[in-house]
């Protein structure tokens, strides 16, 4: 049984090690959960996840030691079906939805989650990117959008939320493989600029000085105004930005930017420089090119290993550190190791800045087992 138990130490990583250990079937034992610190042990967001985790499987073995430092997870059967959970105001929405992307495919029942918290915040990915820029990509591999959908019924602004998401995603059998090697160019960018506890007109400050920097680029700008009054507005006052670019064949590349929290030690945001600051940097995700963005290509790249039997290939602008060790763990639970070819830009080629990386792979045939075939 030991020979069965991929041991690690340490907290980081915490989601993908268990994300992969429930695709897998196999035990993951995670030791030294900052045994060095002042206050060891998991954290209690660590430990709301967990719980989620629970709530989306059937027969899962989860022993935590006293301390708190030592976990020892066997996963179940995924069911998914109707999940309602309170998240932990230390980590935003975000955290747990990137998670239940990669799980619900392969669910017995199809995914219907009720996530409450903080929607947008400065770490986690915001419910608004994850909706423009990851939902295309779970898209792709679906092969169609039919019962995919993230809906913000409240919006919650860190550090006391108060949000609230409904996340649905239908089942699968089985992944289609991609090919996707031609990003296009940009034609249009979009946007939501959101404000909650403040006045509408920051909302409209925001757009402002944004498309004071993209309409030099492009004409095609839109970016939606998105104002919560009562109890629809959540628990702390806050106002953010989320930009997505698409292209001539349908990659979108995002970027966002909110602002700092009540009661922060760096004082309060300006709208004006929230608009610019988040122009630049979808601007710089732009100039990295590639045919998903930084947020979404841990999770491409996970699909393209659970996919069909087939050969899968995605062309990516610059690998981050969480994606490396993402592939890492893709070794160790299923044993699949990517081919990587940087792909060279001519001086005269004007859509990307940058030399972009070329992932190919073979699919394991993942079937999902819950899931009977019509």
């Amino acid at each position: 049984m030991a020979a069965d138990i991929l041991i690690y130490e340490g907290c980081n990583f915490f989601r993908q090690r268990l994300i992969l250990a429930t695709l897998s079937g196999k035990t993951v034992k995670i030791k030294k959960i900052r045994a060095k610190d002042d206050n060891p042990g998991l954290r209690d967001f660590e430990a709301s996840f967990i719980r989620l985790l629970d709530k989306v499987t059937n027969g899962s073995k989860i022993v935590v030691s006293e301390t708190g430092t030592c976990l020892l997870y066997q996963p179940g059967l995924l069911i998914g079906g109707n999940v309602d959970h309170d998240c932990n105001l230390k980590r935003a929405i975000g955290y747990y939805l990137e998670a239940l992307l990669c799980l619900s495919p392969f669910t017995k029942e199809p995914l219907h989650a009720v996530l409450k918290g903080i929607t947008n915040d400065q770490t986690d990915p915001s419910v608004d990117l994850i909706k423009l820029s990851m939902l295309p990509v779970l898209k792709r591999f679906l092969g169609t959008d039919e019962g995919l959908e993230l809906k913000v019924s409240r919006r919650g602004a860190a550090p006391d939320g108060g949000g609230e998401v409904v996340f649905t995603c239908p089942c699968r059998q089985k992944l289609r493989p991609i090919q996707l090697t031609e990003p296009g160019k940009v034609k249009r960018i979009r946007g939501i600029a959101w404000a909650t506890r403040v006045s509408p007109a920051i909302a409209n400050r925001i757009v402002d000085s944004t498309r004071s920097i993209l309409n030099k680029c492009l004409p095609d700008i839109y970016i939606y105004t998105d104002h919560h009054k009562g109890s629809q507005s959540g628990r702390s006052p806050g106002f953010g930005l989320t930009l997505v670019a698409e292209t001539t064949n349908g990659v979108f590349l995002s970027a966002e930017s909110a602002s700092n929290p009540k009661g922060s030690e760096n004082g309060v945001t300006v709208p004006e420089d929230l608009g610019k600051n988040t122009a630049l940097l979808l601007l710089q995700e732009i100039y990295k090119g590639g045919c998903v963005d930084t947020t979404g290509q841990s999770m491409a790249a996970l699909f393209m290993v659970l996919g069909q039997q087939d050969v899968s290939k995605l062309l990516i602008g610059q690998l981050t550190p969480y994606t490396i060790q993402y592939l890492r763990h893709i070794r160790d639970f299923l044993q699949v190791m990517f081919k990587m070819d940087v792909q060279r830009k001519d001086e005269e080629d004007t859509q990307t800045g940058g030399d972009n990386l070329l992932l190919t792979c073979v699919g394991v045939g993942y079937s999902n087992i819950s899931k009977r075939i019509l």
